[in-house]
């Protein structure tokens, strides 16, 4: 296959039911349970109507590396692509010039597609602001794509740091977006799970008047902590 212009197919896509069991969990508490160390950026932010309810974004990775400005193979991509699959696009940062509009989004949910994350620009954002089909980007433009690649689909891609690869796990919610790797995605939602348990059980005792913060003191004491 030559480098640049080429589709690696064969990915395996990860469970429909552990998505929609991700989708159920906010980002920042599977993020405590990936051990803090994966993230896409703070300038990776929801350029969509957001509901309030968290988990806005969760679906498969099918990922594509275009060069900066170039919407190529985005558009490849979303042809080919399966319901439940999220486009992961690595545009270099770019935010020259957008690579998604109103009516390439369209045409991806309409596919079925369950959202875009894009290290890169999009334009149009009255109309993502208006509805709800998730659409993560660094960047907002009215300068339009070029339409001649090169481009890859489904190759690992980066970015801010995450590498993701075609068949993991994307969700995504107010907070940002995370890649939760396929083989290792059951037993992060378990522990994902069981925190988010324990955190609406800590938001009752706080309710409640009797949050334990001995902890505090605690941790102070073992760190040395004075008082003059």
């Amino acid at each position: 296959m030559p480098v640049g212009f080429r589709w690696v197919r064969g990915h395996v896509r990860a469970e429909r039911a552990l998505v929609e069991r991700f989708a159920a969990v906010p980002v920042a508490i599977v993020s405590d349970n990936m051990e803090r160390m994966f993230a896409g950026g703070a300038d990776l932010r929801p350029m969509h109507a957001q509901d309030g309810k968290g988990g806005g974004l969760a679906g498969t990775a099918l990922t594509v590396l275009t060069r900066p400005g170039d919407n190529l193979l985005i558009h490849k991509a979303i042809d080919v692509a399966e319901p439940g699959d999220v486009i992961v696009v690595d545009a270099g940062g770019d935010t020259t010039s957008a690579v998604v509009g109103e009516l390439i989004a369209r045409h991806a949910q309409v596919r079925g597609v369950a959202g875009f994350v894009i290290n890169g620009a999009i334009r149009d954002l009255d109309a993502f602001r208006t509805g709800s089909f998730p659409i993560f980007a660094t960047g907002v433009t009215h300068r339009g794509p070029y339409k001649d690649g090169p481009g890859e689909i489904g190759v690992p891609v980066s970015i801010g740091g995450m590498v993701i690869h075609a068949g993991d796990i994307v969700i995504g919610d107010a907070d940002g977006v995370l890649a939760v790797p396929r083989a290792e995605a059951k037993a992060i939602l378990d522990l994902a799970e069981a925190q988010q348990a324990k955190e609406a059980e800590t938001l009752r005792q706080i309710e409640a008047g009797a949050w334990d913060r001995r902890w505090v003191d605690e941790m102070l004491k073992a760190r040395g902590f004075t008082e003059e």
